[in-house]
């Protein structure tokens, strides 16, 4: 049985999900995947059905085509993607576009179109027209009002809402309730690559508490040339998602580090690397006998195919919650695949739980908060 998905944002991430569907098809080779089937589930059983953007490039063109236009800066793993039927429509504006964004050449930046954008209920019948059963937010980070817009849509259409980005709806009780109330599940905030920075973050964090090691002071510096990046070099915007990625750390450390100790976020936009994104680490801390030590790490990762090994299974994993009735925070996949979930676990913790839930052979084990 398919999963017929929506995307909100046909930018880099949503082309290396999109291209690696085209990949994965007809395949048995699971490398690269964190799950080859899950649930039932495989790969090439995902359809993109609809698709919402507001770049004058794609909007009006089928997602196989926009995923290859202008800003987009991805590695192209998949070249020959076929069409999809769904066309990219018009999408809501709201504060999804950051008013520095204009002062950037043309093949780095949005060109928002100039058709009409859709109002809530247009939306809402798009959603239930096309059967969509997961709706997947792409929106830049800081797009707080456009975030809630197509929140508010999926809860009114009864669609599973996975929230890729840092603004706070699983992990907000409010949302959380609202969802519940709803019947919708719902799984976010902010995802987690598969192999990104925030990951060997939190695990280097987690071998320091586990080996007894004192973790002092430590930061993680990121740069990249994509949009996201580009976005978020107006500070107005970060607000979210440093809290999201700091606390992601905070979570696993043996005793809390102090603010001024700890320094997790975007740093700087370097236009040529694309979507390539680099990340320096540097960890202090205290050995036996309060002997300091450091630890630095290099990581360069193809930042948008880092997100879609993680994405292709909060979709599955939404589907199977779907199928099981189950409404509200789906805990267990939003604590392995997200840095923000409503409730955070350790990654073996989470990594457990998520087995338990693709399984679902025995309670999901979720730590007290």
């Amino acid at each position: 049985m398919p999963i017929n998905i929506a995307i909100i944002g046909v930018g880099n991430c949503a082309s290396s999900l999109v291209q690696g569907l085209t990949h994965y098809a007809g395949r048995n080779d699971a490398s690269g995947l964190m799950h080859h089937s899950l649930g039932g589930y495989r790969p090439d059983d995902i359809r993109v059905v609809a698709a919402w953007d507001i770049d004058a490039r794609k909007v009006g063109r089928d997602v196989a085509q926009a995923i290859f236009a202008p800003p987009n800066c991805t590695a192209v793993f998949a070249p020959e993607v076929p069409e999809t039927g769904a066309v990219v429509r018009m999408g809501r504006i709201l504060d999804g576009v950051a008013e520095h964004m204009a002062d950037h050449p043309d093949a780095r930046t949005f060109l928002p179109s100039d058709a009409p954008e859709p109002s809530r209920e247009e939306v809402v019948a798009v959603l239930r027209k096309a059967g969509v059963d997961v709706l997947l937010n792409y929106l830049p980070v800081g797009s707080q009002k456009a975030t809630e817009f197509y929140a508010e849509c999926a809860l009114e259409a009864g669609v599973a809402f996975v929230n890729n980005i840092p603004v706070f709806i699983a992990s907000d009780p409010v949302w959380a309730d609202r969802f519940q109330k709803a019947g919708v599940p719902v799984i976010g905030d902010d995802i987690k690559a598969q192999l990104g920075a925030t990951i060997v973050h939190r695990v280097l964090t987690d071998l320091f508490a586990k080996r007894g090691v004192k973790l002092c002071r430590t930061y993680q510096l990121n740069t990249g040339g994509n949009t996201d990046f580009l976005n978020m070099a107006s500070r107005k915007r970060l607000e979210s998602k440093k809290i999201s990625k700091t606390e992601a750390v905070q979570a696993v450390a043996a005793t809390r580090i102090a603010d001024e100790n700890i320094h997790v976020g975007p740093s700087d936009y370097v236009a040529w690397q694309n979507d390539n994104k680099v990340c320096f680490l540097r960890m202090e801390g205290e050995l036996f006998g309060g002997v300091p030590m450091n630890l630095e790490l290099r990581l360069s990762v193809e930042d948008s195919p880092n997100s879609a090994g993680v994405a292709i299974d909060m979709i599955r994993c939404a589907a199977i919650a779907r199928d099981r009735g189950l409404s509200g925070p789906v805990l267990a996949p939003a604590a392995y695949f997200c840095k923000h979930p409503p409730r955070q676990m350790t990654d073996d913790e989470a990594y457990e739980a998520v087995e338990a839930f693709i399984a679902e052979d025995r309670p999901v084990a979720v730590p007290a908060s």
